[in-house]
């Protein structure tokens, strides 16, 4: 049952729309074609990542009544907790909004890889709709020189730098923090990006394509945020 949900939400259509477009785009560049997969998916899913931004932009506004909470309340955790769910509430914050677009993204990766291997190993495309026309060949070559059906060192290190960027977009520039708030932002800012070029040298080098598109796309909607949200402002 839910395999089949999973066929029928994720899988054929990404599978659909990236024969669609390679179908129709001059030249057949599956890198091209990957791009425009990835924005395609942005921008379906625009609205909840710009919730998620928003909502992540609010959180760094607040970081330092929240350092004041923390100190003040340092030895009473339960009235830590309790005053900073009240600040949230009172701002309309969900601090864990910013996990969905992560549990978003997973089934997508995983149906990207898939009709990935499919596409670009070769194999016999089954599964498209009936308007959508099966070609006889997919070149897996992006601008005639990268195969993205194999593992890409270059594009594994610009998916890792690209994250980088992300992450220190979304580092608080604020003083006085406590030291596991710290810990947390420096694993998000330098190990998350070596964690993930560790592992897209070792993917096809379609998904760390998709990885860097989706990762600038985010970084637009970052500086966007950042120029079209008033900061936070606590009133004492």
């Amino acid at each position: 049952m839910l395999l089949t949900i999973y066929n029928d939400i994720i899988y054929r259509p990404l599978l659909n729309l990236l024969v669609f477009f390679y179908n129709i785009i001059p030249g057949h560049d599956i890198g091209v074609v990957i791009i425009l997969v990835t924005i395609v998916i942005r921008l379906i899913l625009a609205p909840s990542f710009h919730k998620s931004l928003k909502s992540q932009k609010a959180m760094n506004d607040l970081q330092p009544k929240l350092n004041e909470m923390r100190e003040k309340h340092k030895d009473n955790k339960e009235a830590q907790a309790k005053a900073m769910m009240e600040l949230y509430k009172e701002h309309k914050i969900n601090p864990l909004s910013s996990c969905l677009p992560l549990l978003l993204q997973l089934p997508i990766l995983i149906g990207l890889y898939q009709v990935f291997r499919i596409a670009l190993g070769g194999h016999d495309i089954v599964g498209l709709y009936s308007f959508i026309k099966a070609p006889a060949f997919i070149s897996a070559k992006f601008l005639g020189l990268i195969d993205l059906s194999k593992p890409s060192i270059l594009f594994g290190v610009i998916a890792g730098l690209a994250q980088f960027w992300q992450s220190k977009l979304m580092m608080p520039k604020v003083a006085g923090q406590d030291a596991t708030t710290k810990a947390m932002q420096l694993q998000t800012t330098y190990v998350l990006p070596v964690i993930s070029v560790i592992i897209a040298i070792r993917l096809p080098a379609g998904l760390p394509l998709y990885w860097i598109v989706t990762t600038l796309f985010a970084v637009a909607q970052q500086y966007y945020i950042k120029r079209d949200q008033p900061k936070v402002t606590v009133v004492n």
